[in-house]
C-alpha cells in the first residue's frame, strides 16, 4: 500500500522518540527510533486503522494530500 495521507513526524523530547501523527485519521499516530522506523511504523498503523473502520462499517476518508493549517 502507498500511503497517501499526509504524516506529521516530528521529535518528541518526552517520549525520546519520533511521533507520527496522521491527521486525517482521527486517533491514528505511531512512533518510532528513527525517522525511517517511525514513517515504516506509521504505513502499519494506518493499515490496520483502514482495516478496523471497514470491519466496522464506518467511513473512510479519502487522502486530500497536503493540507493548510493556519
Amino acid at each position: 500500500m502507498s500511503i497517501r495521507y499526509e504524516l506529521i513526524i516530528y521529535w518528541s523530547e518526552e517520549d525520546g522518540t519520533f511521533v507520527v501523527e496522521v491527521p486525517e485519521l482521527p486517533g491514528c499516530m505511531a512512533d518510532g527510533e528513527t525517522y525511517e522506523q517511525a514513517a515504516s511504523n506509521a504505513q502499519i498503523v494506518i493499515e490496520e486503522w483502514l482495516q478496523t473502520a471497514r470491519e466496522l462499517g464506518r467511513p473512510i476518508p479519502e487522502p486530500k494530500g497536503r493540507l493548510m493549517y493556519t
